[in-house]
């Protein structure tokens, strides 16, 4: 039976960051990490009185009532592809009605879906953003509960079958911004694709939970160190 309807925590008509031009964005509920940075922590429990059960047919509808102001649509979370058979569903559906085909599809993820879901998401999908918190699998397992190493299997999965837009790095200062995690970052991300797209996300603690509430934010100056850093690393695509 096919998944036509998703806890949905929040929907944005129009959004300028959650991929390239403007896009329609849903954001799923439920979560596989525990961030202690996350920005959207109402969307981790897997259930919540706050997110809507939402129909294929309904997120159709408020696509249609956005268009044609926008050139694609991103689904996102949580973690949108804790739900996947859904979005194998919405997507299919953009992707197959006259109206709508023409809207790129995207997925932001943490990454921590197994191969056969992305296999079967990639005939309606145009490419997925995957956020890597950061390289060193016990640093990742402190700051979000859980080990990176399926992250680093679908990153590097996605890059060999052209499915990887970009890797999104939020970078909080004092918890994984060193230079030497970042040189090694680089020298990891180098040997999956040096053409990768790199994300630089800076930290903010608007939203964040308490635990994050009185960490520093990223600075300006720590935004150019970065830049710098992953760049003189060798990476070709940073922004």
């Amino acid at each position: 039976m096919r998944a036509r309807r998703a806890s949905v925590a929040d929907v944005i008509p129009f959004s300028w960051v959650d991929g390239p031009g403007n896009r329609f964005v849903a954001f799923l509920q439920g979560c596989n990490l525990d961030c202690l940075a996350c920005h959207n922590p109402q969307t981790i429990p897997l259930r919540s009185a706050h997110a809507q059960e939402l129909t294929v047919d309904d997120l159709m509808e408020r696509v249609r009532q956005s268009m044609p102001y926008i050139s694609g649509v991103t689904v996102s979370g949580g973690e949108a592809t804790l739900q996947h058979e859904f979005v194998l569903d919405w997507f299919s559906e953009l992707k197959g009605s006259r109206d709508t085909a023409r809207l790129s599809t995207l997925i932001d993820t943490n990454g921590t879906a197994t191969q056969a879901t992305w296999e079967a998401l990639a005939p309606v999908t145009d490419g997925v953003m995957v956020d890597l918190k950061v390289l060193d699998d016990g640093r990742h397992r402190e700051l979000t509960g859980h080990s990176n190493a399926a992250v680093r299997e679908s990153i590097s999965f996605l890059a060999g079958t052209g499915l990887l837009y970009e890797v999104r790095l939020l970078l909080v200062p004092g918890q994984n911004d060193s230079d030497a995690e970042l040189r090694a970052l680089a020298d990891w991300l180098l040997g999956v694709d040096p053409r990768v797209r790199v994300k630089i996300n800076p930290f903010m603690t608007h939203g964040v939970r308490a635990a994050a509430r009185g960490w520093p934010q990223t600075s300006a100056g720590d935004e150019s160190r970065y830049r710098a850093t992953l760049t003189d690393q060798g990476l070709q695509n940073v922004v």
